[in-house]
């Protein structure tokens, strides 16, 4: 049965399935990456004693995507659950949309200068145990982020990249394009893929068709090793109207509407339940 993977071959199966659909061209990247990325993650989170932070949030049209929140706000209430302390670091208006139902702490737009100064004295307040980031825009070779399409957001963008690079302790990154950041541990890779690519790098990168994606991952491993089934709750179409009453677009069609990457909710709840049936919480009889 599924329960009885290693964990190592758990990860393989599950990077895998993260980047079998391919919209973007994630699976060139994971094929340059050692194996292992979720298990290596996953293990950052599960010995986090106190504060982690988890930075999300991308700019799309004065508001923001679905594709990062959702994943952010499933792994918070995880994390939460098992009784480490989770805060969602973003800017507004996602920071106003989150911040009575989550601890939040809001990420202000500036430059980048200001950024550097503000990221330290905000680790060393905060102090986490590990800093996450799931689809927030990465600063290219130019210091300015860009879209998917090449467009120059950055005056949209608060600043979570020295979060990352200036963090005393573990870091994670997820992404699902090339312009996120934690790309740059893979920047010399990008040439084939249409992108103006991050060059932020993080300690673990981790890859997905869509980056919610990537906190089920998480999550899998937190429930082999906690013997609890914690994919069970999250219901990604619940989140989705939770972010769409706020004002949310999916990133890909710009339009309010509950789908992430212009994919409906059901592909997210598919993956959630092959990873219970790989963590051998369920059968294909049980789901």
């Amino acid at each position: 049965m599924s329960a009885s993977l290693s964990d190592a071959a758990l990860s393989q199966h599950i990077e895998t399935l993260m980047v079998e659909q391919n919209p973007r061209g994630m699976q060139h990247l994971y094929a340059k990456q050692l194996t292992g990325t979720y298990l290596r993650a996953a293990k950052y989170l599960y010995k986090a004693q106190g504060t982690v932070l988890i930075g999300t949030g991308f700019a799309v049209n004065n508001t923001f995507e679905t594709d990062g929140p959702v994943g952010a706000i499933a792994l918070y209430k995880v994390l939460e659950k098992l009784g480490k302390q989770p805060i969602l670091v973003t800017g507004n208006p996602l920071y106003s949309a989150l911040k009575n139902d989550f601890n939040c702490f809001e990420l202000p737009i500036n430059s980048i200068d200001n950024a550097h100064t503000f990221s330290i004295k905000a680790l060393a307040q905060l102090k986490p145990d590990c800093v996450l980031s799931i689809e927030r825009p990465g600063l290219n070779e130019h210091q300015r982020y860009y879209n998917m399409r090449g467009i120059d957001i950055s005056e949209h963008c608060g600043c979570f990249d020295f979060f990352v690079t200036e963090a005393p302790c573990p870091t994670i990154a997820i992404g699902d394009g090339g312009n996120e950041i934690g790309m740059g541990n893979l920047a010399q890779h990008m040439q084939a893929l249409n992108i103006i690519p991050c060059l932020t790098p993080c300690d673990e990168l981790l890859l997905a068709d869509v980056s919610n994606w990537a906190a089920y991952g998480l999550i899998a491993f937190l429930s082999r090793w906690h013997n609890t089934d914690l994919l069970a709750d999250i219901e990604p179409l619940n989140i989705l109207h939770y972010l769409s009453e706020r004002g949310s677009v999916d990133g890909v069609t710009h339009k309010n509407e509950l789908t992430e990457d212009g994919l409906h909710a059901m592909h997210g709840q598919q993956l959630i339940t092959r990873l219970r049936q790989l963590g051998g919480f369920t059968t294909e009889n049980e789901v």
